[in-house]
């Protein structure tokens, strides 16, 4: 398995699937999956039984995670780029490949 170029608090679009063309932050990253939530999108609804934490139970919308090969990081100007990397005083930087700024 290799590295992921999408880490926690990108943002990001999604280029395949049912959610195509929608866009957010990642919130969360599960490197052992290859799969990532992104903030308001693959919305889904979970049914909760009432608790003593939860007394009124109830059907919850939560994100669920979307497969990482499916997400395209985004450049500061809004548009779909490839991560690329470069050597900052012995520090290995992430850039954006179509504008060669920093990630």
């Amino acid at each position: 398995m290799g590295k992921l170029k999408i880490k926690t608090g990108d943002n990001v679009r999604v280029i395949a699937g049912e959610h195509k063309g929608a866009e957010g932050k990642v919130t969360r990253v599960f490197t052992d999956k290859n799969k990532a939530i992104v903030e308001g999108v693959n919305m889904v609804s979970k049914h909760e039984k009432p608790s003593a934490t939860n007394p009124q139970g109830g059907i919850k919308e939560k994100e669920a995670a979307l497969q990482i090969s499916n997400l395209s990081l985004i450049d500061a100007n809004g548009n779909i780029t490839k991560v690329g990397y470069k050597l900052d005083n012995g520090k290995k930087v992430r850039i954006a490949k179509s504008t060669k700024e920093e990630i």
